[in-house]
């Protein structure tokens, strides 16, 4: 229980904390919480024992629409921009969605890299509108209808990214505490049941899959906000592998694990790549061999089983183990 409060606040508090401590830092910590939502969404999906191999679709794809918006008005502000990436991902998340609703496990997983896949081709064909592989410039919006200069902008997108981190886990933290939430669980264990008490089961998914598509879309508009460009590698099956890797690195069993796993994957790409960039890959696979065979449920949640082991400890009196 404690870890449940202690880990959100510290992670919270160093965060908080970053443009002051290592203000060179700011890109890198924005992007790494832009892909944790997108990370948060596939969480939502394995709480129904389903994986998405293709969720960089939604990523892509609000990135994008973001792109567009921003030319069309000229640059535009960061609120219209963040509700077109957003929309772009629900509306793209309900049509594909009542498609891969009706399929379970390698083939949920294998039909969305299908659809992701298909508009990295578009993405990338499509040159007179979508840039091509050169991709599109996101002409800077503005803030509270001001220009401010990039220091401002990008510090002021790293505190917008982090308010809206903790709102959306806990919202999420909400959600799989709520009937509809448990109703994942149960669909993971016995989708028959779930069918004899009177829900349906697409119906549960469905829900939870539009849910999932609006988290990753939002961290595609936020990751095109602040990164000023997009390009079809947004969409495109490596980056949804990326999202599993982070999922399984974080742990998926908590709201935070997500956010972790992100954070530690981008500090390690970035140092592993600056000062071993020929082997950068094969240290991050490394990794992830260790938190596997060691952490199957990753660093939150071996951080959670070293607190209760220490915990156990303290309650042993007179020799023997109090029940705790």
């Amino acid at each position: 229980m404690a870890a449940r409060v202690l880990i959100p606040a510290v992670l919270l508090a160093v965060l908080a904390a970053v443009p002051f401590t290592a203000p060179a830092s700011v890109l890198l910590f924005t992007l790494a919480l832009a892909k944790g939502l997108a990370v948060l969404g596939i969480v939502v999906l394995l709480r129904a024992g389903q994986v998405s191999f293709g969720h960089a679709l939604y990523f892509g794809a609000s990135a994008y629409a973001v792109a567009f918006a921003a030319r069309a008005m000229q640059g535009g502000s960061v609120s219209l921009l963040l509700l077109a990436g957003v929309a772009a991902a629900v509306v793209t998340g309900i049509v594909v969605g009542l498609f891969v609703v009706r399929y379970r496990y390698i083939f949920f997983g294998m039909l969305n890299l299908a659809f992701s896949m298909v508009l990295y081709s578009v993405l990338e064909k499509f040159f007179f509108i979508t840039g091509g592989s050169d991709g599109l410039r996101v002409p800077r919006p503005t803030l509270f209808g001001m220009a401010v200069e990039r220091f401002e902008y990008e510090t002021t997108l790293f505190y917008l990214t982090l308010a809206l981190v903790v709102l959306c886990a806990w919202l999420v933290y909400r959600y799989f505490q709520s009937p509809l939430g448990e109703a994942l669980r149960a669909l993971k264990s016995n989708e028959t049941r779930l069918e004899y008490i009177g829900l349906s089961a697409r119906g549960v998914l469905l829900v939870a899959y539009v849910i999932s598509a609006a988290l990753a879309g939002l961290g595609g508009t936020l990751l095109a906000l602040v990164q000023g460009h997009v390009t079809p590698e947004l969409s495109y099956w490596v980056r949804s592998g990326e999202f599993v890797f982070i999922a399984i690195l974080g742990g998926a069993g908590s709201v935070v694990g997500p956010f972790v796993g992100a954070i530690v994957y981008e500090l390690v790409r970035a140092y592993a790549s600056a000062f071993a960039a020929d082997v950068w890959q094969m240290i991050l696979g490394g990794f992830l061999l260790v938190i596997i065979l060691f952490a199957s449920r990753g660093l939150v949640g071996m951080y959670q089983d070293v607190e209760e082991r220490l915990f156990s400890r303290r309650v042993v009196t007179g020799g023997r183990r109090r029940p705790v």
